[in-house]
């Protein structure tokens, strides 16, 4: 993958922009995984940034409170000390002054593929929708609940980005601690044929493995327990495999046709095909494991890569490679089948199929009806990074 090679902290040097009224400097197109960074002024957006830029300020002020769960690479997009200044900033800034916050503190660059290898210019990406997930478990197993939902092994070593182990393949993303070193974790065929031994310790049961598979692609999700209580289950490492989409297999099996193709289908056809179900659930070679948390606000998600709670429609998930947590972006396009052109959200999470300059997942909320709603946004849309000024913190 491209990376942005500057350090974080010369990005508004590398940006060149120009003190006021000052001519600007003949510079390179500023870059980012690829792509051109296309200056563009707020006025020109249309519908910029919403009717509901208060909502956005809201998520924008949770991802400032928190440092990031899982650290980024120093070569991330988006200045730390300027971002930092727009964070102070927003502390103080009424909700009614949501969108002037915003029009002031940042500069809007469009992401834009130039032309290459014959293909011509691009200035749309693609954005997909994700959700929580609301199953039904049980605190031991039996008939009714015979998935478990695995807790973090002890032996599992966890790599940053860029980062390797002597004789491990660079794409693993995860090891196993062994006596003399390290080796790769095993996939998920091996884990459910017993790899793990004692270290496999359940956290609850779910109802089956097509549940199991549904939590470990969305990351996290809230459980009901057969006894009344409800709980959340997050994210706590993976496997380090590469992760392999269920959908695209059904689809290129033949078993169903891409349009229309929901969680609600997919999930309900492999419940009602057990032959090819197992297989095609083990060719995912990745495997998530979990720990289990309180929910403390029922509005609001799990906490994503950025430390914390997800706000349904404001957070987006990004290439974690690429952009820094807590930019916005103007995402250009009717969203969700939303009336407006556009909407602002803020980069809280990332994803393993989420790569690229100008790619998203929309966390949209929890439960069924969220489900649907991800399930059906598959949509090109155009994509705005807001960059933080220098000296955000003015008044």
């Amino acid at each position: 993958m491209n990376r942005f090679s500057r350090p974080a902290a010369s990005l508004l040097a590398a940006l060149a922009l120009p003190s006021p009224g000052s001519a600007a400097p003949a510079a390179e197109p500023f870059r980012v995984g690829g792509a051109v960074l296309e200056p563009v002024d707020s006025a020109s957006l249309p519908g910029f940034p919403g009717p509901d830029a208060a909502a956005t300020l809201a998520a924008f002020r949770r991802t400032c409170r928190a440092p990031p769960a899982t650290p980024q690479p120093a070569t991330v997009a988006g200045a730390p000390e300027a971002l930092r200044a727009a964070c102070t900033r927003a502390e103080s800034v009424p909700d009614a002054e949501a969108a002037r916050f915003f029009a002031e503190a940042f500069t809007p660059y469009r992401i834009a593929r130039p032309p290459a290898g014959g293909k011509p210019e691009t200035r749309t990406g693609f954005l997909t929708g994700y959700f929580e997930p609301e199953l039904v478990g049980a605190a031991r197993p039996s008939p009714e609940f015979t998935a478990a939902v695995l807790a973090r092994p002890d032996d599992l070593v966890s790599l940053e980005p860029g980062e390797t182990r002597p004789g491990l393949d660079p794409a693993l993303r995860a090891a196993r601690r062994t006596g003399d070193g390290f080796e790769a974790y095993p996939d998920r065929a091996a884990i459910e044929d017993g790899a793990l031994g004692a270290r496999a310790r359940p956290l609850l049961y779910l109802r089956d493995a097509v549940d199991l598979f549904v939590l470990q692609v969305q990351g996290s999700g809230r459980v009901r327990l057969t006894d009344g209580r409800a709980v959340r289950v997050l994210y706590d490492g993976r496997n380090g495999r590469p992760y392999t989409s269920i959908g695209k297999l059904i689809v290129a099996e033949g078993h169903l046709p891409l349009d229309g193709l929901t969680l609600a289908r997919w999930t309900g056809w492999l419940r009602a095909n057990p032959q090819h179900a197992a297989r095609l659930m083990r060719a995912n070679a990745s495997y998530i494991f979990f720990r289990l948390a309180e929910i403390d606000d029922p509005s609001l998600g799990p906490p994503g890569g950025a430390g914390v709670p997800l706000s349904p429609g404001r957070n987006l998930a990004v290439d974690a490679n690429l952009w820094r947590y807590g930019l916005p972006f103007w995402l250009e396009g009717r969203i969700a089948g939303a009336a407006e052109p556009g909407r602002l959200v803020v980069a809280a999470d990332t994803g393993s199929a989420i790569v690229g300059p100008a790619r998203g997942d929309l966390y949209l909320g929890t439960g069924a009806e969220a489900g649907i709603a991800a399930g059906n946004l598959r949509d090109p849309v155009g994509f705005v990074v807001l960059l933080p000024k220098s000296g955000a913190s003015a008044p």
